[in-house]
């Protein structure tokens, strides 16, 4: 079973851009929550990913897993596939 992705991002943040073509890449569905014209989810993002105001913040099934380098890496290591219930 897939894992439900959430991920926090702006339009035109380069990382969060890059995060969300990885997962399109490996064929991942997500909830995007658009930050940069829903500002009030930024504090629901912040005290979601444990303080962290960056984006983007990734979430899979409620966990958080931090931004893009985060993403990469674990994709990287061979353990975002797995997480990602693929």
């Amino acid at each position: 079973m897939t894992a439900r992705v959430e991920v926090y991002a702006t339009q035109s943040c380069p990382y969060c851009i890059a995060a969300r073509a990885l997962l399109r890449g490996k064929g991942v569905e997500y909830e995007l929550i658009d930050v940069g014209r829903e500002p009030a989810r930024r504090a629901e993002m912040t005290q979601r990913a444990n303080g962290r105001r960056t984006v983007p913040q990734i979430f899979l099934d409620g966990v958080g897993v931090g931004g893009s380098d985060d993403i990469h890496a674990l994709d990287r290591q061979g353990k975002l596939d797995p997480m990602l219930g693929l």
